[in-house]
Order: C-alpha cells, then sequence, then structure tokens
C-alpha cells in the first residue's frame, strides 16, 4: 500500500506538470480551435492528477487507520 501512494503520488506530481505546461503553452497558440483543444488537453490532465492525488490521499488514510489487517 505504501507503494501505491508512492506511485500516486508521483504520478499526480507528473500530470500536473503536464497540465500547467500546457496552461502556460495556452497563449502561443493563435487557432481559436486549436487553443480550445489544447486546452481541454490541459484540463483533462489536471483531473488525471487529481484523481491520482485522491487515490494517494485515500491510500495514505487506509495505511493510517490499519487495525492489524486481514488476520486480525
Amino acid at each position: 500500500m505504501q507503494m501505491t501512494v508512492v506511485i500516486a503520488t508521483v504520478f499526480a506530481a507528473i500530470c500536473f506538470a503536464v497540465a500547467i505546461s500546457g496552461f502556460v503553452s495556452l497563449d502561443d497558440i493563435a487557432d481559436p480551435a486549436q487553443r480550445a483543444d489544447g486546452r481541454g488537453f490541459a484540463w483533462f490532465w489536471t483531473f488525471l492528477g487529481g484523481v491520482a492525488l485522491a487515490l494517494a490521499l485515500l491510500g495514505s488514510w487506509l495505511l493510517r487507520t490499519d487495525k492489524g489487517g486481514a488476520d486480525g
């Protein structure tokens, strides 16, 4: 479970980095259709990062509230 939390956190950081890069580069796009597509792409990566962060927080909470595992 600890490895799951670490991997989810790293994945969330990567997703948020891609999203930030996408949002920052929107000003360089002149075509409105491409800009809208780029905005959608950035929001998709933001969503993926949010899901990964939620899973990491859930895993962390499960680790803290564990009362002895399956055999306890």
